[in-house]
C-alpha cells in the first residue's frame, strides 16, 4: 500500500494522523466516493439497462412518485439489487476500526454519511445517515414504517423482495416508498440535528469521498470551520474548498487503513 502512495502524500497523512490524535471530539462525513470504491454507482453517474433513458434526478422526487409509482418503485428495487452483494471496502472498515477504539480511549468519534447503503453498518460502525436508508421503506402518506411481516418495523437487507409490485401501507392504505430523502424533501430532523450539533462542537472535521457540493449536509464543514475546528478532506479529486486544512488526494480505501494505523499508534504511545 506505502508504494502506491508518494512520499509528499505519506507526510500529509503523518501530519493529519499527529492532528487527530491530538483531538477528542471528531466529526467525520462520508459521500458517495467511499461507496463507489466499493463498486456502487454514484448517484450522478449515467443509468444503465432499461433505465439509460432516465435521469436520476427525474426519478428521486415526491412528484415522480405521485405521477408513476410504479416506475419509481421498480426503479429502486433495481438499485437495491446493483447495491445488494456490495461489501465494505478498506477505507468503510478502517473507519468503524476508530470508532471501536475511540469508544474505549475517550475520544469522541460521530460518523454520518450521505449515502443510502449500509456499508459503514457492515463493517460495524454506528453511522447516521442523512438521507436515508436504502434497505428501509415507509408509507407515503403516512410516513408509518413499513412493516415487512418479519416482526420488525423496518426492513434490513436480508428480508428485501425485488419484487416490483408495489406495496401498500397497512394503516392507510396508500403506497410504501423507500426511506429516501428525495429532491426537494427536508432532512431527517433527528438526523440532521445530530449532524449539526457534531460539527458545531468538532475539534476536527473529516470530508471522505463527498463533492462538498449537496447542500445542507456541505455546510457542515463550514459550520465546524467556524467553530475553530481543523478540516481533513480524503478525495481523489479535492475540492476547490478554501476551508480545507489538510488535503489527501488520494481513494479513501488506500489512505484511510495507514492514517488509522498511524492514528492509533499515536493515542496508544499518548
Amino acid at each position: 500500500m506505502l508504494a502506491e502512495l508518494s512520499p509528499a502524500l505519506i507526510a500529509e497523512v503523518e501530519r493529519a494522523a499527529k492532528l487527530l490524535a491530538s483531538k477528542q471530539r471528531i466529526c467525520v462525513l462520508t459521500g458517495a466516493g467511499i461507496s463507489a470504491e466499493s463498486g456502487i454507482p454514484t448517484f450522478r453517474d449515467k443509468q444503465t439497462g432499461l433505465w439509460e433513458n432516465y435521469a436520476a434526478e427525474d426519478l428521486a422526487t415526491p412528484e415522480a412518485f405521485a405521477r408513476d409509482p410504479k416506475l419509481v418503485w421498480s426503479w429502486y428495487q433495481w438499485r437495491r439489487q446493483l447495491v445488494a452483494d456490495k461489501k465494505p471496502n478498506p477505507a468503510h472498515d478502517a473507519l468503524a476500526q476508530w470508532q471501536q477504539h475511540a469508544a474505549k480511549s475517550g475520544q469522541r468519534l460521530t460518523l454520518i454519511t450521505q449515502n443510502v447503503d449500509d456499508l459503514h453498518e457492515q463493517a460495524g460502525s454506528r453511522v447516521t445517515h442523512l438521507h436515508g436508508n436504502l434497505w428501509q421503506n415507509r408509507c407515503s402518506q403516512c410516513n408509518t414504517p413499513y412493516d415487512n411481516g418479519s416482526g420488525m418495523e423496518e426492513n434490513s437487507k436480508r428480508d428485501v423482495s425485488f419484487n416490483e409490485d408495489l406495496l401498500t401501507c397497512q394503516h392507510c392504505g396508500d403506497y410504501i416508498r423507500p426511506d429516501i430523502v428525495w429532491f426537494g424533501e427536508a432532512l431527517p430532523v433527528e438526523a440532521w440535528r445530530a449532524a449539526e450539533d457534531a460539527a458545531a462542537n468538532c475539534e476536527a472535521f473529516i470530508s471522505i469521498g463527498t463533492s462538498s457540493l449537496v447542500y445542507p449536509a456541505a455546510g457542515l464543514a463550514q459550520l465546524a470551520k467556524q467553530n475553530g475546528a481543523k478540516i481533513i478532506e480524503i478525495n481523489p479529486h479535492p475540492t476547490p474548498n478554501t476551508i480545507v486544512d489538510i488535503t489527501l488526494a488520494e481513494k479513501a480505501g488506500v489512505v484511510m487503513p495507514l492514517l488509522i494505523q498511524k492514528i492509533l499508534g499515536r493515542v496508544e504511545h499518548s
